[in-house]
C-alpha cells in the first residue's frame, strides 16, 4: 500500500498505468486529502464464463422493471456510490477520485451502467475499461435489485464486446452470489497480462 498526496498531481494516464500494473487507488474518506495505491494479496474477480444469475433476479431482468442506460449520467452514478448505505456510513470517493474518474470517462476509459425508473436514477455502477479488462469500482441502489440488474447488463456487455477479465477488487457475500472468487495476486497478474493483449472496447 503506497500513499500519494493530492498535490502530486496524479493524472488519468498515470491512473491507467497503475491499473495495468495491478494497482488501484482508494482514500480513507471523502474528506481525506490523500489517496493510496492498493495491491491486495488476494484479488476479487468474476469469471465471465461462470457468471451466475440467481433465479429470482433473472425473473426481474425479464420483467424489464428498470430502463438500463450506459454512460448517460456518469457523475450522478459516482454521487450515488458515495451516498451512505446500510453498513457504510462514509465513502472513500473523495474529490481527487471524482476528478480522476470523470477525466477517464471523458477519455473513454470509465463507464457507467445505470438503472432508471420513471425518469429517476435508482441504481448503477461504474468502472474502468482497459483493453480486455474491466475494473469494477462501485455500485449503488436506491431501489431493490437495481444495481444487481446493472451488473447483469454489464456482464452481458463485456461478453459481447470480447472482454476476458472482470475485476471486482475484493469479494463480498453479495458478489459471491454471482460467482465472484478470490485469486492470489500472482494469478491475477497473469490474467491481467493476458487481458491487456485483447483489443476489447466498451463501444
Amino acid at each position: 500500500m503506497h500513499r500519494s498526496e493530492d498535490r502530486l498531481r496524479i493524472t488519468p494516464q498515470l491512473l491507467l498505468k497503475a491499473y495495468s500494473c495491478g494497482l488501484f487507488p482508494m482514500a480513507d474518506s471523502a474528506e481525506d486529502t490523500e489517496i493510496y495505491w492498493v495491491e491486495p494479496e488476494f484479488r476479487g474477480v468474476i469469471p465471465l464464463d461462470e457468471f451466475h444469475v440467481p433465479k429470482s433476479l433473472a425473473k426481474i431482468v425479464r420483467q424489464r422493471r428498470f430502463e438500463i442506460r450506459e454512460n448517460s449520467a456518469f457523475s450522478a452514478v459516482m454521487d450515488g456510490c458515495a451516498e451512505p448505505a446500510p453498513g457504510r456510513t462514509k465513502t472513500w470517493i473523495n474529490r481527487t477520485i471524482r476528478e480522476l474518474y470523470t477525466a477517464l470517462h471523458h477519455l473513454g476509459h470509465a463507464h457507467s451502467v445505470e438503472a432508471w425508473r420513471e425518469g429517476h436514477l435508482v441504481g448503477g455502477l461504474y468502472g474502468v475499461s482497459l483493453r480486455g479488462a474491466f475494473f469494477g469500482e462501485s455500485m449503488f441502489s436506491r431501489e431493490d435489485n437495481a444495481s444487481k440488474v446493472c451488473l447483469v447488463h454489464l456482464v452481458k456487455k463485456l461478453r459481447l464486446q470480447g472482454y476476458v477479465l472482470l475485476d471486482t477488487q475484493f469479494t463480498t457475500d453479495h458478489l459471491k452470489r454471482f460467482g465472484a472468487i478470490d485469486i492470489p495476486r500472482e494469478t491475477y497478474n497473469e490474467l491481467l497480462d493476458e487481458a491487456l493483449l485483447v483489443d476489447a472496447r466498451f463501444f
